[in-house]
């Protein structure tokens, strides 16, 4: 299977090292969730005009393995904007095999974000006011 990276710029773009890997080879799963997270982070933080704290992984499907050298794109979407909270899809794309280049989508997420304040206290998205 072949799929293609979406017709954007993607948010963040990382390539995982051996450090970031299992035993087996495939790169840790939290490694990925952490860059998801990253990743969902900068619009909610753009779109909060501010701090933002993650409040909720509403859903995240590995789809196939991330490998170490796999040029790793992710891209991200606000999806909903509440009164505190913002709604991010997060989509990550793994581009392999540079002589007969393969493009595979790993994993797909939805997070939740809420626009905090300097006392870490849940505060109108400035989108809101």
């Amino acid at each position: 299977m072949n799929d293609t990276l979406p017709d954007k710029q993607p948010i963040l773009r990382l390539v995982p090292m051996p450090s970031d890997a299992n035993s087996s080879g495939d790169i840790f799963g939290g490694w990925v969730m952490s860059q998801v997270d990253i990743a969902g982070s900068i619009p909610a933080i753009r779109m909060a005009k501010g701090r933002v704290a993650t409040v909720a992984v509403n859903s995240f499907q590995f789809k196939q393995a991330v490998l170490v050298g796999d040029l790793v794109s992710f891209y991200a979407e606000v999806e909903r904007i509440g009164r505190t909270s913002i709604t991010v899809r997060v989509e990550v794309y793994a581009q392999r095999n540079p002589v007969r280049e393969e493009c595979v989508k790993v994993t797909e997420a939805v997070l939740t974000y809420v626009a905090v304040d300097g006392n870490r206290q849940p505060r109108v998205v400035a989108a809101q006011q």
